[in-house]
């Protein structure tokens, strides 16, 4: 498992008001898949049963879109606490991430390991991203999120955790660098391919995703994966599904 030795609550100093803050266990982490590679989060497989893994934490502020529930973004920060990242959850339901919280513990340990934070939904100093010390900031905050913490820092990363597509979303989904969607109604793939000018085709693939299945779009891609779930995760966040 990589993860940065120099990691410590010191060098997380610089932001106030965080609380409360979890160390994660030596066992939480063995329970979650490793990174494909610095940065990437292996996710699951593609159409050819290969791995397939996403740029979750890059060397540019990015912005990620999860389409469709909240296993898939908890499962997403699971994999960037694999990658080595420093985890804040800005949310309006704290309870909806006990599973994570349930995970972890406080207190000291020998080796320095990944903080996860829970807050309000709120605007904060976020600490600036590095490549030893990536961030993932995850913005659940419904349908119609404001966008209150944007990435502006190169390894510094905005999840923006989205129950359903709401034409008020449109610029956060239009401007993130990568949407990971599970199965859409019909109307919902109707605004999808306004949105993102998708072809018939595709309309029809988003509403016939099976609830294991997610779409990920970005620049030039568009590529089908089947989420993988260990047994450690399993006993986290349950089986793979679909919604809240």
């Amino acid at each position: 498992m990589s993860t940065s030795q120099t990691r410590s609550r010191d060098t997380m100093g610089k932001v106030g008001g965080l609380a409360p803050e979890y160390l994660a266990t030596p066992e939480l982490l063995d329970a979650i898949s490793p990174s494909a590679e610095r940065g990437g989060a292996l996710f699951g497989t593609d159409t050819r049963n290969e791995p397939a893994s996403v740029s979750l934490l890059r060397p540019v502020p990015t912005r990620v879109v999860t389409l469709g529930g909240l296993y898939l973004a908890r499962q997403l920060a699971l994999r960037a606490l694999a990658a080595g990242a420093w985890v804040i959850i800005a949310t309006g339901r704290q309870q909806a991430w006990a599973p994570l919280l349930a995970a972890t513990q406080t207190g000291p340990n020998e080796r320095q390991l990944p903080v996860v934070s829970v807050r309000r939904l709120s605007p904060i100093e976020l600490p600036d991203g590095t490549e030893e010390n990536p961030v993932l900031v995850v913005h659940d905050g419904g349908a119609t999120p404001v966008e209150l913490l944007p990435p502006r820092t190169p390894w510094q990363t905005t999840m923006y955790v989205l129950p359903y597509l709401h034409p008020q979303a449109g610029s956060i989904a239009a401007n993130a660098d990568l949407v990971l969607m599970q199965r859409l109604q019909a109307a919902q793939a109707q605004l999808a391919a306004r949105m993102w000018r998708l072809a018939p085709a595709r309309v029809t693939e988003v509403t016939q995703l099976r609830d294991d299945h997610v779409l990920a779009l970005g620049q030039d891609l568009w590529v089908s994966i089947r989420l993988v779930t260990n047994e450690g995760e399993k006993q986290i966040l349950g089986p793979v599904r679909r919604g809240d």
